[in-house]
């Protein structure tokens, strides 16, 4: 019979160097052989190696070094097994003894060689491979089957994936009843037979709630949504697993299955749950060059009311030394309430007061409103609201006072690996909102859509290419009926860096500036990794702002580009760009800007 494995044969040799021995001991030297074992194999080997993880130890003594050979044995035949090799032999020597031969109790005092020779023998087939019953739609492993290597761990993934089958149909006891593992040796074959116990069908029962945990009982099931009296499903108690950590309210959630059905044949599930803080405070900085400081911070209760409610006050203070306006000023609340109408929808009450001071306008606002949010899947998410809004203007079309009536509603699809430093996936976030005028207010629509997405360029995902696409625009009401809040300027951090902080708007003439109603940004970033922790960027971004509704009259384009340098503190990149305008002033003026996060 042919070996499966590559014909060509390769020895590892390992030399690894061991310091802090007892003193005046001498370094030990660890070497590790195994000839036609094939590089995959050997690599595997080292791996699994237990003498050479404690050989890489500065405090290993002589002991250590003698405990861990003399468990390799059974180790590296694991490591055999899981290779297909059923006739594998292993020999260890410390100083040229037998490692099994030295009592566990009497290590020499000093160890100056270990050798760990490793004959993987010939690999093993299946020549039957069985999984028996099984449940409608199983599916076993590709290599689970009659000629394929006869690998241990396909053997166990067999295993489980029979009696996930049964699971999945409701039979929430299904075991391994009887297993059944021959090798030949002659014909170098393997013979796996696995008996299921499937169990009855099953429909669940109570959620339990363990631990001391300040939320209430009823609350914690709500939360879960588990569907008690329907078939036994282990994705729906993943389901109200996530339901409940989703939440924030715990620190843990762990699901248990009840060791027994119930006579009436339910199956209670336990959660264990632990609280985290009730409390939690947060803060933030941003600084630009022309923007100036832009101070942040949060105070959060994640249990107000012993519902697992939470209520979030934010505050902000921008513009703190810059060149832009003058200081802006922000304080609001939300308070949420999970499992409201369904498990996957949260009702929402939310209050704001602002002042913002910028170079073309000042506007004070008192905003109020409530809805209700919905998890559709672990990536798309919606929110629908009403809410009432009072704003007082000054710009250069003199002073007003504007209410509204808003309607919000947003979609974002969300598939990121991580939302401060993102390198695969896209997020796309569309909001519309239409509004009402109650007193010299237009009434109309602004839609806005805001697109990112990250591709890897290499193997080892350390050079990403992120893109960011802007769209926005007002129908129905002119520009004079919409608080500027809801227009559209570019310029700066979060449109076209490089440029002045809101510098593009309508132009109307005399000196008279204006937001516009349509808006288009796009926004591209190549980022490499560096050594260690450090990072680099080069960027470019547009943007385009115009008078009307869709950009066909009245508007104009601005860009900027630049580069940029990250750090990386485990919680998210500390970023540092430096940008210039790629029109007037372009390598003249130059903006800087330090923040947490990646730009997009």
């Amino acid at each position: 019979m042919k070996d499966s494995l590559p014909k060509r044969a390769c020895a590892l040799v390992l030399m690894l160097g061991l310091v802090a021995m007892p003193i005046g001991a001498r370094p030990s030297e660890v070497r590790l052989s195994a000839p036609g074992a094939g590089e995959d194999l050997a690599n595997r080997l080292r791996d699994g190696s237990l003498t050479l993880e404690t050989a890489k130890r500065d405090d290993a003594t002589p002991q250590d070094i003698l405990a861990a050979a003399r468990a390799d044995y059974a180790r590296l035949i694991g490591v055999m097994f899981e290779a297909g090799r059923y006739g594998p032999s292993v020999r260890i020597t410390v100083d040229g003894r037998e490692a099994a031969a030295i009592p566990p109790l009497e290590a020499p005092a000093r160890i100056d060689e270990v050798q760990i020779t490793v004959d993987p023998g010939p690999a093993f087939l299946f020549d039957r491979a069985e999984v028996t019953p099984r449940a409608p739609g199983t599916e076993l492993p590709k290599g689970f089957r009659r000629g394929a290597l006869a690998r241990a761990d396909t053997i166990r993934d067999a295993a489980q994936a029979g009696v996930e089958g049964w699971r999945d149909t409701g039979h929430a006891k299904a075991r391994v009843a009887d297993q059944s593992i021959t090798a030949d040796h002659g014909k170098q074959a393997l013979t796996a037979r696995i008996a299921l116990a499937p169990g009855p069908r099953l429909r669940f029962g109570s959620l339990i709630p363990r631990g001391e945990s300040r939320v209430r009982p009823d609350r914690i099931r709500e939360i879960a949504g588990l569907p008690e009296g329907t078939t036994f499903d282990p994705e729906e108690v993943d389901r109200a697993a996530t339901r409940l950590r989703r939440t924030g309210t715990f620190q843990s959630v762990a699901m248990q299955e009840a060791e027994t059905a119930n006579p009436d044949g339910t199956l209670d599930i336990n959660a264990q749950i632990v609280d985290a803080k009730r409390r939690r405070i947060g803060f933030g900085a941003e600084l630009s060059s022309l923007e100036g400081v832009m101070l942040s911070g949060f105070w959060l209760h994640r249990n107000l009311l012993g519902g697992a409610e939470r209520l979030r006050i934010d505050a902000e203070v921008g513009g703190i030394g810059g060149d832009s306006g003058g200081m802006d000023y922000l304080l609001k609340g939300r308070f949420e309430r999970p499992a409201t109408i369904t498990p996957d929808t949260a009702l929402y009450i939310e209050g704001e007061l602002a002042e913002e001071d910028e170079p073309d306008y000042r506007e004070r606002r008192v905003r109020l409103g409530a809805g209700a949010s919905h998890i559709f899947s672990d990536t798309l998410t919606g929110e629908a609201g009403i809410a009432y809004q009072y704003t007082e203007i000054d710009d250069d079309l003199g002073s007003r006072t504007i209410e509204h009536l808003l309607f919000p509603t947003s979609l974002t699809w969300d598939t990121r690996d991580n939302t401060l430093d993102a390198r695969k996936g896209f997020y796309v976030a569309v909001e519309a909102t239409p509004f009402l005028g109650l007193d010299q207010g237009g009434s109309g629509a602004r839609l806005y859509t805001d697109a990112r997405g990250y591709l890897a360029l290499d193997a080892n995902d350390s050079v990403i290419a992120a893109a960011r696409a802007q769209i926005g625009s007002v129908n129905g009401a002119g520009l004079t009926e919409v608080p500027p809040n809801m227009l559209f300027f570019s310029g700066g951090a979060g449109t076209v860096r490089g440029q002045p902080y809101q510098s593009l708007a309508v132009d109307l003439g005399g000196g008279n500036r204006l937001g516009g109603r349509s808006f288009f940004a796009l926004s591209g970033e190549i980022r490499a990794d560096l050594k260690g922790k450090f990072g680099a960027v080069a960027f470019a971004d547009t943007g385009f702002v115009g008078q009307d509704s869709w950009g066909s009259r009245n508007g104009d384009w601005h860009s900027g580009a630049g580069f940029g340098l990250r750090y990386d503190t485990g919680i998210g990149p500390i970023r540092v760009d430096l940008a210039t305008p790629l029109d007037n002033g372009a390598g003249e003026d130059f903006e800087l800007y330090i923040g947490i996060g990646q730009a997009f």
